[in-house]
């Protein structure tokens, strides 16, 4: 069976490309620093034989070996996360990228980095296709992200072109589900903790943006289909729901779903804060034959089910 290495294997989408690739058979490494991982994601694969952990920084150092496969999701990827650890988000998506992508040049793996949305910036194009630079305020405060993805991405495809080294990008859009931080600070995250915990939901700016959510289940499958689909090298490929939503409409479904009264603290819109987003997928279609299938009430029910529990809500 292959065998692979998830560096961030202790985040939310990181937790549950090992429980995939697990229930494949496969033999998985996983390596992460805590910075926003969580233990107890790693303590829950650790009776299996096929799973191996090092709690290790990339910025220093890899798991050395011989892999098929390297999947890079290292990196803090909300706001509130990455604007506490600006540095180490610049490092991780610059220094660490380099360093897996060596050691996938010594392994002759194949390497997956995950990429984001985020290097369109606030985009002026709607939706956003793969073929679309973006834009990016490279000075603001959401470039320590946005720029440090948008490195990541051109160190990636150098190493192909220049190393060749197998590689493939994958553009990731809102992702929501269980294993999600509860202090994530993106928006499924906060109203589901504030409305569990009675408290208002915040909503920045009137709410009129928009975003696309995709479930969690959907992401995994489209990004192990991009990882392992032949002919695929090189390829830059939007992974998302296309379904648009506005933010205060979010806000309104996860009151309904849990049966509480409207309670929402409007807030000034951050800084660079992208007013819509939505990706274009024809792309994941054509080459991955890939589109979500799990409807955004019924992945927001699940959710919501998961944030009661782990918040020990009645």
């Amino acid at each position: 069976m292959p065998k692979v290495l998830i560096a961030g294997g202790a985040g939310f989408i990181g937790t549950h490309m090992t429980e995939y690739l697990l229930k494949r058979g496969w033999e998985v490494v996983s390596v992460d620093n805590f910075s926003t991982g969580k233990r107890e994601n790693v303590e829950r694969f650790r009776g299996d034989p096929r799973f191996t952990f090092h709690e290790m920084d990339i910025t220093e150092a890899v798991p050395e070996g011989d892999y098929d496969y390297i999947i890079n999701l290292a990196s803090p990827a909300s706001p509130q996360k990455y604007l506490s650890l600006p540095l180490d988000t610049m490092l991780v998506n610059s220094i660490g990228v380099k360093n897996l992508l060596d050691l996938a040049k010594r392994s002759g793996a194949t390497f997956l980095l995950a990429s984001t949305s985020e290097v369109y910036g606030d985009p002026l194009v709607h939706p956003q296709p793969e073929t679309y630079w973006g834009n990016v305020n490279p000075v603001g405060p959401r470039s320590v992200y946005d720029e440090g993805k948008r490195f990541a991405e051109a160190i990636t495809m150098a190493y192909h072109r220049y190393e060749g080294v197998p590689v493939r990008i994958a553009r990731i859009f809102n992702t929501y589900g269980p294993y999600m931080d509860v202090a994530d600070g993106r928006i499924i995250s906060n109203f589901a903790s504030q409305a569990l915990l009675g408290k208002p939901l915040t909503i920045y700016g009137d709410g009129s943006q928009t975003r696309s959510f995709c479930y969690v289940s959907d992401m995994v499958e489209g990004l192990f289909r991009l990882l392992t689909y032949e002919g695929l090298d090189g390829e830059v490929v939007n992974l998302g729901n296309p379904e648009e939503w506005r933010v205060i409409d979010v806000a309104k479904l996860v009151v309904r779903l849990l049966g509480l009264e409207e309670n929402f603290s409007f807030l000034p819109l951050p800084q660079d804060d992208p007013k819509r987003r939505k990706p274009d997928i024809t792309k994941a279609k054509r080459l991955l034959g890939w589109e979500p299938k799990v409807p955004f009430e019924e992945g927001l029910r699940r959710t919501l089910k998961w944030y009661r529990e782990v918040l020990n809500v009645g």
